[in-house]
């Protein structure tokens, strides 16, 4: 057993070395784009920005069929099967799947424009902008998918390529067009632009790479049948909660047009910018997992907890203290990146930091496990979960409490839906919480904010020296303290080392 979950964890660590480091770039790119946009632009115009893309966003979701997940799950699982042969099929008909639903929905897009505007946002002089952005669906569809084959096949590299490239090319376009003077269709059209810059080179890669892969050379139709019949099985129930997860962003912008001003949404948007740079860690450790967790698809429920509990355990490891960092400087960062324009900011990133205390009950971990052994049911009823709570709090606590209050809807739904799944984790695989694990790795992130703390009190250093400064006392404490209480073990430690050793990056 103990060389199956070692083999797995190596390969989960290659691909998470390539995801975190392809999204950190990706992420960070983007993100110094959106920060000078967002200056440039101001809070009002950035608020209009952001809600330009709602509803391009929001029917992107009708696109995916599951296909995404169906794909790294299943060319993970053929290629441990050595069932190469349906690897190109898979790939192939999820393209052609969400290449036709992406010109269905673009065409509905652009034609509602009008609707969607005066409707859905209340703001009708942004129907030109939605027009604009509808022209993304398409080409999202397709890039997403190849980057997600990209997973499945374990070239995680050329999925860091790919992001990067996007990434590259929404950030000189939109800044480009903004700086010429165009406002928001300038910051809009990068955007479109980049998925479609984006999308040929990434296609042609994935083409060379399949190359090798053997294929039938006139495949049946009851094949062809056969194949879509395995993906949209596994995938609907995954659709169903991409449809409520992605709704759910979405949801809250629709909320805050009623209940907040143009300058709330810009205030809310920056921090959630922000926020998702620890999308650099988060996105990476779950699409890593998934193959991961399909390769123990038919092993032991032993093998399963043991490999969930170490999946959990380091993921808190880092998690936790990047928290804590993000809501002790939540205002020093914020200053620094938007100015004090952004005054509200630093409050709402402080409150929705509070979702990733969550890692800890398996936020992050549970719906890679659910997908990775095939039962795609239990993460639709999770999301379920999540999506009704916030569909029934939302509007009353963003009407009193304005976006603080939206936040916490959000935050008490996910953790609705973590107990659930945690709930039926242990029903089925004895799974269980450690919790003095748990409580150790989160006592020694709390401590170590202590020193922080007093230095943000009796320190008057400039911004940029404070972070750094808090930063390094931060981590200095941190893994000092981790290994005197014994939350990572040296046998651990020594592991660890030994995998990172035999990767070849």
């Amino acid at each position: 057993m103990a060389d199956e979950l070692t083999k797995i964890a190596e390969e989960s660590t290659r691909g998470g070395f390539y995801l975190i480091t392809g999204t950190a770039s990706a992420t960070i790119i983007m993100a110094i784009a959106s920060i000078i946009i967002a200056r440039l632009l101001g809070p009002e115009l950035y608020g209009q920005y952001t809600l330009a893309l709602i509803t391009p966003q929001l029917l992107l979701l009708f696109t995916d069929l599951g296909i995404n997940q169906g794909i790294i799950k299943f060319t993970a699982t053929f290629r441990v099967k050595n069932e190469s042969h349906r690897i190109k099929r898979v790939i192939k008909y999820g393209l052609i799947l969400r290449a036709t639903a992406g010109t269905l929905i673009f065409l509905l897009n652009y034609l509602l424009a009008d609707f969607f505007a005066a409707m859905l946002l209340q703001r009708p002089e942004l129907a030109i902008y939605i027009r604009i952005a509808a022209i993304s669906v398409l080409f999202q569809a397709i890039f997403t998918t190849i980057t997600s084959a990209f997973v499945g096949l374990d070239k995680t590299e050329y999925n860091a390529l790919a992001s990067n490239l996007q990434a590259s090319a929404k950030a000189i376009i939109s800044l480009t067009l903004v700086l010429l003077g165009f406002g928001i269709a300038g910051a809009v059209t990068g955007y479109v632009a980049s998925y479609a810059l984006a999308v040929i080179p990434s296609l042609a890669i994935l083409a060379v790479t399949v190359r090798g892969y053997k294929s039938d050379p006139k495949p049946e139709d009851d094949r062809i049948v056969s194949e879509l019949k395995t993906i949209l099985i596994y995938g609907v129930p995954l659709y169903i909660s991409a449809l409520l997860s992605g709704f759910i962003p979405i949801y809250q912008n629709v909320i805050l047009a009623f209940f907040a001003t143009d300058a709330d949404i810009g205030n809310y948007k920056a921090a959630v910018n922000f926020i998702s740079l620890m999308h650099v860690v988060t996105v990476p450790i779950t699409t890593a997992l998934l193959p991961a967790f399909s390769k123990l698809n038919s092993s032991t429920q032993e093998k399963v907890r043991t490999f969930y509990k170490l999946a959990n355990k380091y993921t808190s490891i880092v998690i936790f203290p990047l928290t804590f960092l993000i809501i002790l400087l939540s205002k020093q960062i914020v200053e620094i990146i938007y100015g004090h324009e952004y005054h509200l900011a630093p409050t709402f990133l402080a409150i929705y930091s509070l979702l990733y205390f969550l890692v800890g009950l398996g936020y992050l971990v549970l719906p890679s496990l659910y997908n990775g052994i095939g039962e795609t049911k239990m993460t639709f009823k999770m999301s379920l979960i999540a999506f009704a709570t916030i569909v029934s709090l939302s509007p009353l606590f963003t009407k009193y409490y304005s976006v603080p209050g939206l936040i916490s809807a959000f935050l008490l739904a996910n953790g609705c839906g973590v107990a659930y799944g945690l709930y039926n984790a242990k029903k089925k695989f004895q799974i269980t919480i450690e919790i003095h694990k748990m409580l150790k790795i989160f006592l020694n992130s709390a401590a170590s904010s202590i020193p922080v703390f007093i230095l943000l009190y009796i320190g008057h250093f400039p911004k940029l020296i404070t972070i750094l400064l808090c930063g390094g006392l931060y981590l200095l404490f941190y893994l000092t303290l981790t290994p005197l209480t014994r939350a990572i073990t040296k046998f651990e430690l020594e592991k660890l080392k030994e995998i990172v050793k035999k990767l070849n990056f």
